[in-house]
């Protein structure tokens, strides 16, 4: 009696689009196996295998490291960003306009630059804060389970450090500006850390963001003129908030029944049935701040035509 033998030769095959997966193929005088990623079987490349890594193949393990740090971030997701600018280019265009010295049109533009830049550097940031307090409350609601340190995808070692590199960045911003703006600036941060745990405490955490989110308002007046006028300023500043207070409570509403669930408060639950009259009023309380920021400022009816056409926008 005989027995057949055969040998088996095993290598790897890796796919230079992934270079994280890897075939382990089984080679014998039978039919070819191809088994994909063993666990805990540990294989050595075939020299005579391996292909030349390239700069676009290095592009692609960068972006695949990269990935769940723009999630953080929302890097897909930029209105955020644009609605922190937008306040901000508010209060420089008043203050290039009617602030005391006027600026040069270049020196406008650099300053409109430098928060352009802040606003997505410091919108990260503060995305990246609000989900290491939420880790636990993310992981109960449905829009925001796979949030890379819910899914794991990101250690909070590794966000903490993130954050480190971000708020660096964002400093490095804030220093470009004059020094009332620097200490102003940098005053914010109590509101970003304590946004994200207004939801615990409050029924009105979307004021909490107001207040974080327009500081630009006060922000960017002072970046041009060195400090802020009250009487332009602290309207704009209050005007942003109830538009914040509407736009957020609307985004809120898609959340409601997972906060209910867990316990998050937000002014779409506490407005309930009442919510299109409630934020009529904050709508009307947004016109109006507008409307004083540009009776302080002297402007002319070009700026009230402008309101009034935002005002009828649905």
């Amino acid at each position: 009696m005989s027995t057949k033998t055969s040998s088996i030769n095993v290598r790897t095959r890796s796919s230079l689009s992934d270079l994280r997966k890897q075939k382990v193929v089984f080679e014998s005088t039978d039919p070819k196996i191809v088994i994909e990623k063993i666990p805990n079987l540990k294989v050595l490349p075939d020299s005579k295998l391996e292909e030349k890594i390239t700069f676009i193949d290095k592009l692609v393990i960068f972006r695949d490291k990269a990935d769940p740090y723009f999630k953080l971030i929302r890097w897909d997701k930029p209105i955020g960003s644009w609605l922190l600018f937008w306040p901000c280019s508010w209060s420089i265009t008043l203050a290039s306009i009617a602030g005391s010295p006027l600026p040069s049109a270049a020196s406008s533009l650099s300053t409109l630059g430098l928060f352009l830049a802040g606003s997505f550097v410091m919108r990260g940031a503060g995305c990246t804060i609000n989900d290491l307090w939420d880790k636990d409350y993310d992981g109960q609601v449905a829009r925001t389970r796979d949030r890379p340190l819910v899914s794991g995808a990101i250690s909070q070692k590794q966000a903490v450090l993130f954050l480190a590199a971000q708020l660096s960045v964002g400093l490095t911003i804030l220093l470009q500006l004059n020094w009332y703006s620097v200490i102003l600036g940098a005053s914010s941060m109590l509101l970003v850390i304590m946004y994200p745990l207004a939801k615990r405490f409050t029924d009105y955490p979307q004021i909490f963001l107001g207040a974080t989110f327009n500081w630009g308002a006060l922000l960017g007046w002072s970046a041009i003129t060195g400090s802020i006028d009250p009487f332009v300023c602290l309207p704009l500043y209050a005007g942003a908030l109830c538009w914040t207070v509407v736009y957020d409570t609307i985004y809120a509403h898609q959340d409601k029944h997972d906060d209910a669930r867990i316990g998050i408060k937000s002014t779409a639950l506490k407005f309930g049935e009442r919510t299109k009259p409630l934020l009529s009023l904050w709508a009307g309380g947004a016109l109006c701040g507008l409307s004083c920021a540009g009776a302080a400022a002297e402007l002319d009816w070009p700026y009230y035509l402008a309101l009034t056409a935002a005002a009828a926008h649905r």
